[in-house]
């Protein structure tokens, strides 16, 4: 029988995912995808944890098991913001349409980090364009960098 070496033999163990220091606001679909997120990585870990092969086990359960200790830790902070009541105002939830000077048109829903996906039409709050359309109104143009984005409508 083989013996296993000290480093072979050795937990494989990822450092976390990095945890925002902002508030993890979230919308109410927002908390639902953390959710299936988690229970997505602890199926993941207990697949791979009918793994012969005590080395290829522990590869396999790296990545989930970091995965579910984050995506608990997120569901533990998670603030539900709920939809704003009114779209007088860019706000959390928000949806809003600008153009830019280009005359592109580009549309956003202000979420959370986690659920922020660009390409879907969605951005986090924290980011440096929603930071500069909250609590403006159709009409008001910011200026980002050198560019200037008129807000044209808010949903």
């Amino acid at each position: 029988m083989k013996e296993e070496s000290a480093e072979t033999a050795a937990e494989t163990v990822l450092p976390d995912r990095p945890i925002s220091p902002h508030p993890n606001r979230v919308t109410a679909a927002g908390l639902k995808a953390l959710e299936l997120q988690l229970h997505e990585a602890r199926k993941a870990y207990e697949a791979a944890t009918t793994i012969e092969d005590i080395n290829e086990r522990r590869r396999q359960t790296a990545i989930p098991l970091r995965d579910a200790r984050y995506f608990a830790e997120r569901l533990r902070t998670a603030e539900v913001v709920p939809v704003p009541d009114t779209s007088d105002v860019v706000a959390f939830g928000s949806t809003v349409t600008y153009s830019r000077e280009d005359g592109r048109i580009q549309k956003y829903r202000i979420v959370g980090e986690d659920e922020a996906d660009p390409k879907a039409g969605s951005i986090s709050y924290v980011s440096p364009v929603a930071r500069l359309l909250m609590g403006k109104v159709v009409g008001d143009i910011v200026t980002l960098g050198k560019e200037e984005l008129e807000i044209t409508a808010i949903e």
